[in-house]
């Protein structure tokens, strides 16, 4: 029962490989709609007094999930009995079925020992299929129910979402790829992107800009965080007033937890000056709080500004957009100028400024998503826009960041490059002073030299104080510089000259006042075929060198 089955031919076992990468994307979908069934199911079950029975909290599960895609929902138990739209996604739970796709689409193509892996177009349209068809069916499911999906939402942005998530796992499992054009795009296309070099600065562009938009959002974060901690009493009360047990506080509390990503996204839109609206005529910008809002009572809203004129607390949000630009800049100037010992070359300012600009452009179109994404009506008439405004968003952050990271980095890269580079310091090198009790001149290069120059080294050692070597048992003794001429040395122009040959050890030893003579050999003994060795003389030590003579070998 445990033993493997004989593999399948490739013929054979594609089906199987198509029909396991669909079914994936089906399981993908089954989990993320059990998670949230059964978070509401728990959440139904704790209440003390339901007002529905199980297939109603199955019914909401649907359609919360549904939600997490985009979808806009149609709620029809209202106060007056009009149906009112939902659009507003907690994009803390989009999170899940996100991660989910991507998940799903990456694992299809790590091939399992036996089995064959699709293409990436293949898992892409097969992990997407599935996924869909378990959507259909909810959708159905939900359909009639007290919170229902628009038809037209389920196509878009849903499908999108889903799609977006199983191209962005394909991508992943190919080592995320930044080559050329597919083969349908136009000649110019292709040729403009290999005279650019679009694939060196790609991955600079998307860096630099996700870096953009992730300070943004954390900015937005630390700005909506403030406003909770400023406004702590208003904020508890709605709290305590939405509901009295503790299963109602804790629905509360995790609808508050989903919501805060949007939260950090209208701060960051605050903080970029078009702010959010609460309604068809109302706007909170940092400069004023207009209109009067008919708000529902929940906690992160009211930590809104008080209606007026702005203050200086407002204005500094401004420090959002600011630091987002400054690290575009920073992200931008890191590949554009790196530091001395990694540097090969660095762009030119036109280069530079153009990266940093089309960054720019992408930290703007992802805020424009994200806008896009935490936005939307939360009722008709006076709650039929609530949220920041995609397109103004969008344009703001491409304004300061453009504005902002460019100077910025041009000063920056200016700043990187203020230091002399590897050529000029080594021009410098090849300029100075002979040192004192030498006769060589330090040649570029000495200091960094390559392998090439220990090796000429090795065969011809130069004059002076002989290395230390190491595991030596004597220090080595400095040789007297001989009073003729130098012979030549490397890189003169004379290249007829002949090397020194190698000398023994013990002619090396020169002698010193106080130091001991070498002791001799001892005699050879009778009958012993091999002859000893010579002592060494205890005179002086004759100077090496061309011009001097050189010890024979015993």
């Amino acid at each position: 029962m445990t033993e493997r089955g004989p593999l399948l031919s490739a013929e054979h076992g594609r089906p199987a490989v198509q029909a396991r990468a669909l079914l994936r994307g089906a399981v993908a979908a089954g989990l993320g709609l059990g998670s949230v069934a059964v978070l509401v199911v728990v959440l139904w079950i704790s209440s003390p007094s339901p007002d529905s029975g199980p297939g109603e909290a199955v019914h909401a599960a649907a359609g919360l999930w549904l939600l997490a895609h985009g979808a806009e929902l149609i709620r029809t138990d209202t106060l007056t009995g009009a149906p009112a739209p939902v659009g507003v996604v907690p994009l803390l739970l989009t999170a899940l079925p996100v991660w989910l796709v991507h998940r799903a689409a990456r694992d299809v193509l790590e091939p399992e020992e036996g089995r064959g892996a699709p293409s990436a177009g293949g898992a892409f349209a097969l992990v997407t299929g599935g996924y869909l068809l378990v959507g259909a069916a909810v959708a159905l499911y939900a359909r009639g129910s007290s919170l229902s999906a628009r038809p037209l939402s389920l196509l878009f942005p849903s499908v999108l979402v889903v799609a977006g998530a199983a191209a962005a796992g394909v991508w992943t499992a190919s080592g995320r790829p930044l080559g050329p054009p597919p083969s349908w795009a136009p000649v110019r296309l292709h040729e403009a992107m290999a005279r650019s070099r679009f694939a060196r600065r790609a991955e600079v562009v998307g860096r630099s800009a996700a870096a953009g938009v992730a300070v943004l959002l954390g900015g937005g974060a630390l700005v909506a965080a403030a406003a909770l901690v400023w406004h702590a009493e208003p904020v508890q009360e709605s709290f305590l007033r939405l509901s009295g047990d503790w299963a109602g506080r804790f629905a509360v509390l995790l609808l508050a937890l989903a919501l805060v990503p949007n939260a950090a996204v209208w701060g960051a839109a605050y903080g970029l000056g078009p702010g959010f609206a609460l309604g068809a005529e109302s706007t909170v910008t940092p400069i004023a709080f207009e209109g009067h809002p008919s708000l529902p009572d929940f906690p992160l809203l009211a930590a809104l500004p008080a209606q007026g004129a702005g203050t200086p607390m407002s204005w500094a949000a401004a420090a959002v957009p600011v630091a987002a630009a400054v690290t575009v800049a920073w992200f931008t100037v890191r590949r554009a100028a790196p530091a001395h010992g990694e540097r090969e070359e660095a762009w030119s300012l036109r280069e530079t400024a153009l990266t940093t600009a089309l960054a720019a452009a992408g930290c703007g179109l992802g805020a424009a998503l994200l806008a896009a994404a935490a936005g939307g009506p939360l009722g008709t008439h006076a709650l039929a826009r609530f949220g920041p405004v995609w397109w103004l968003a969008g344009a703001a952050a491409l304004v300061w960041t453009a504005a902002l990271a460019v100077p910025v980095a041009l000063l920056l890269r200016a700043w990187r490059l203020r230091g002399r580079t590897p050529a000029e310091q080594q021009a410098a090198g090849a300029e100075g002073a002979v040192p004192d009790g030498t006769d060589e001149v330090p040649k570029p290069g000495d200091e960094a030299e390559g392998e090439a120059g220990k090796a000429w080294r090795r065969w011809w050692p130069r004059r002076g104080p002989r290395p230390v070597e190491p595991g030596a048992d004597e220090a080595p003794v400095s040789v007297p510089r001989p009073a003729g001429p130098v012979g030549p040395r490397p890189g003169d122009a004379d290249d007829e000259f002949e090397a020194y040959d190698f000398l023994p050890n013990d002619p090396w030893r020169a002698e010193t006042p106080g130091a001991r003579p070498a002791p001799s050999a001892a005699p050879a003994a009778p009958g012993d075929a091999t002859p000893a060795k010579d002592s060494t003389a205890s005179g002086p030590a004759a100077p090496l060198g061309p011009a001097g003579p050189q010890d024979a070998t015993p």
